[in-house]
């Protein structure tokens, strides 16, 4: 089941770093949880330039700035909550990783966006290294960049996908969990993958309606042992796809997959499509 007695907030001062703290601060009211805000400052080009001795001069003016901007970052979104502020120096991937661990964080939420000259190092790395690595679950938004992402702070509907493998109770645990605590709608998503060098009219009606039926029958016992009420959706063919129209259609403002086993890391390629093709927030478990 999803515990959430600490959330990490990775933030680089950006618009999305914004969205992300609203949508923190819901959990947090709703599950009590302490909030910690951490900023990376990343090593400087100059300071490498700088005349010996320049360089902690440099590096420390940046320090001042970030402390000075996460102030003003917690007043601005989070004035009635009790926050941790943290600032490291580093590579912002690895340390957001080494510090979740150390501190036993139970869910990290992820800006996607950098600004800057970092801009799509951090989209790019940064986001899909925490995705690929933290040992605890992990929210990120959709990576569009041509539409606006649908944000909402507390969830008005929830999706989850599980491929009926044993992980699947854990992300059915945690979709009933945050279903419960928004009082939200919650649709379970199963797609049962079509070979991609098949076309549709190779597959017969038969077999795709009797590969229905069974998935509907196993997802229902599954959802059954593991306390889970809600709409059960079969599909087969291309997974990332399925999933990712299928959220749209019920318009849930989250959704909830596995990440490759109880604890989290090795993020599977379905899961990382479905993230970047997603209409809405992703928490993958």
């Amino acid at each position: 089941m999803l515990d959430i007695k600490k959330i990490l907030l990775p933030i680089d001062f950006s618009a999305r770093s914004t969205d992300t703290a609203e949508a923190a601060a819901a959990i947090a009211e709703h599950f009590h949880s302490d909030m910690i805000l951490l900023h990376v400052v990343a090593l400087r080009a100059e300071a490498f330039l700088a005349p010996a001795g320049q360089h902690k001069v440099i590096q420390g003016f940046a320090r001042e700035e970030a402390e000075e901007r996460m102030e003003a970052f917690q007043r601005h979104h989070w004035p009635q909550l009790k926050v941790q502020r943290v600032l490291r120096e580093g590579d912002p991937a690895e340390t957001i990783l080494e510090y979740a661990e150390s501190e036993r964080v139970n869910l990290i939420m992820m800006p996607t966006r950098g600004c800057g000259p970092f801009r799509r190092l951090l989209l790019g790395s940064v986001t899909a290294k925490v995705l690929h690595d933290a040992k605890c679950p992990v929210w990120t938004a959709a990576h569009s960049q041509e539409k606006p992402l649908h944000l909402r702070a507390k969830p008005r509907r929830i999706a989850a996908a599980v491929d009926l493998q044993p992980h699947s109770k854990y992300v059915l645990r945690s979709a009933r969990r945050l279903s419960s605590a928004f009082q939200a709608p919650l649709s379970v998503i199963h797609v049962a993958p079509l070979d991609p060098r098949l076309e549709d009219y190779y597959v017969s009606p038969e077999w795709r309606a009797d590969v229905i039926r069974g998935a509907e029958r196993e997802l229902a016992e599954l959802m059954k042992a593991n306390g889970v009420t809600g709409e059960i959706l079969i599909e087969v063919g291309s997974v990332p796809d399925a999933i990712t129209e299928r959220t749209r259609e019920r318009q849930a403002d989250l959704l909830v997959i596995g990440r490759n086993g109880h604890g989290g890391g090795h993020l599977p390629t379905n899961a990382y499509a479905v993230i970047r093709k997603a209409p809405c927030p992703v928490l993958g478990v």
